[in-house]
């Protein structure tokens, strides 16, 4: 069942884009923007985490973090993130288990059988890890409403 506004967000561990072992527990303290998305380099994934990137320094303001998580493996999102100057932690779900139990899978995406990828959602946890907003798109081309989270953050205290 995927995650949904009010539910403790599940823990998790993943590794970063240094292949460094994260967990989701080790940013309580703080409001997590967890961004799930279908792939690296593609457009569209680009455009959302370059504008995720681009709100960084207003996500700061509000004492928030973000997480893009996607099934890349840690040496695609390196790339990613360097080539586009992310500046915040970039997670494998190379397993997809995460993805699965947050806002689920595209399974057979692009009609290519057996391969799967994130569906592209965001959600948003308080300082306890509690999910204050969620929003999981079926259509992976289709962007976040990137104010909507912008106001969902700033009405956490």
């Amino acid at each position: 069942m995927p995650v949904k506004v009010g539910d403790n967000a599940p823990d998790f561990e993943l590794v970063d884009q240094d292949r460094k072992l994260r967990k989701l527990s080790e940013f309580r303290g703080k409001k997590v923007v967890l961004a799930f998305f279908p792939g690296a380099f593609t457009s569209v994934c680009t455009k959302e985490m370059c504008t995720f990137r681009d709100s960084l320094s207003e996500f700061s303001k509000l004492d928030a973090v973000v997480l893009g998580i996607s099934v890349n493996d840690p040496f695609t999102l390196k790339a990613f993130a360097e080539s586009n100057r992310l500046g915040y932690t970039l997670l494998s779900d190379y397993s997809r288990s995460v993805s699965r139990s947050y806002g689920g899978v595209h399974d057979d995406f692009l009609g290519m059988k057996g391969y799967s990828v994130a569906k592209r959602a965001v959600f948003i946890l308080d300082r306890e890890g509690v999910v204050r907003y969620a929003w999981v798109s079926e259509d992976p081309l289709k962007e976040p409403n990137y104010k909507e989270v912008a106001e969902a953050l700033s009405k956490i205290s």
